[in-house]
């Protein structure tokens, strides 16, 4: 089955807030089959989901902060559920020892359990310091082995920030991995890296979207941080542009 592509909207979040429905239209306009929430400005559910089906837009997941997910954790299964959406991402952790990320697990454990009796699936959204954090220990693998039902939406650009080779770390984690968020890397006159629009980069995109197509990834995930000369809509047109000619190049 052909992945979908979604736009995780903290790409424009200044849009978002200014104007969240209309906002969400022109996503819609540009060609994303879905989008991945950071967010609801203040909208409610029921409203959401009336306006989501009335444009035909999809949601791939949810971005929901760790202290939401511990504290608030029916409200938050309620609010998803009414919207139609499964994937609930936790988008960020970082503990300076090895025993609060043991404590962070244990609590992720209930959490998953907990989402799992309601039909969804607890996902962990990666940066680069999960790689680099505490001195040779991977937090993914420890995090996979205490939360065996956790899955990974796997951002390709900080696996290969961190220093990894990407294809071959997802082939390594092939059963665990639920999502992908795709954008390149830019390397500045400094040597700095920072995000830009996919094909403007370096990273090997074709051979990501080849990879969710052997392991029948259902969403990639356009995400971009950083913007160098277009503004941040105008990177989301190019991007949607760009992924959907190397989808449909890959997927014959």
């Amino acid at each position: 089955m052909k992945a979908k592509i979604a736009l995780q909207l903290w790409s424009i979040q200044e849009m978002m807030q200014k104007d969240f429905f209309a906002t969400l239209k022109q996503v819609k306009d540009m060609g994303y089959d879905g989008v991945e929430f950071a967010g609801y400005e203040g909208v409610q559910a029921k409203e959401l989901a009336e306006f989501l089906k009335t444009i035909d837009l999809k949601v791939a997941g949810s971005h929901i902060g760790f202290e939401a997910l511990e504290h608030r954790l029916e409200e938050v299964v309620a609010f998803e559920k009414e919207i139609g959406n499964q994937r609930i991402i936790c988008p960020y952790a970082s503990f300076k020892t090895l025993e609060e990320w043991q404590l962070f697990f244990s609590k992720m454990n209930s959490i998953q359990k907990r989402l799992a009796e309601v039909g969804m699936t607890l996902i962990y959204h990666n940066h680069s310091h999960e790689f680099t954090e505490i001195p040779t220990v991977s937090i993914l693998d420890e995090m996979l082995q205490t939360v065996p039902n956790v899955k990974l939406e796997v951002d390709t650009y900080w696996v290969q920030n961190a220093g990894e080779q990407v294809i071959p770390w997802l082939e390594k984690h092939r059963s665990s991995i639920a999502l992908l968020h795709i954008k390149d890397m830019l390397i500045m006159s400094d040597g700095e890296k920072e995000s830009t629009e996919i094909l403007s980069g370096i990273l090997p995109i074709r051979s990501y979207v080849e990879w969710a197509k052997s392991a029948d990834i259902p969403w990639l995930v356009v995400e971009q941080e950083a913007f160098q000369r277009l503004t941040p809509m105008e990177s989301a047109a190019k991007n949607i542009q760009a992924l959907k000619t190397i989808v449909e190049e890959v997927y014959v």
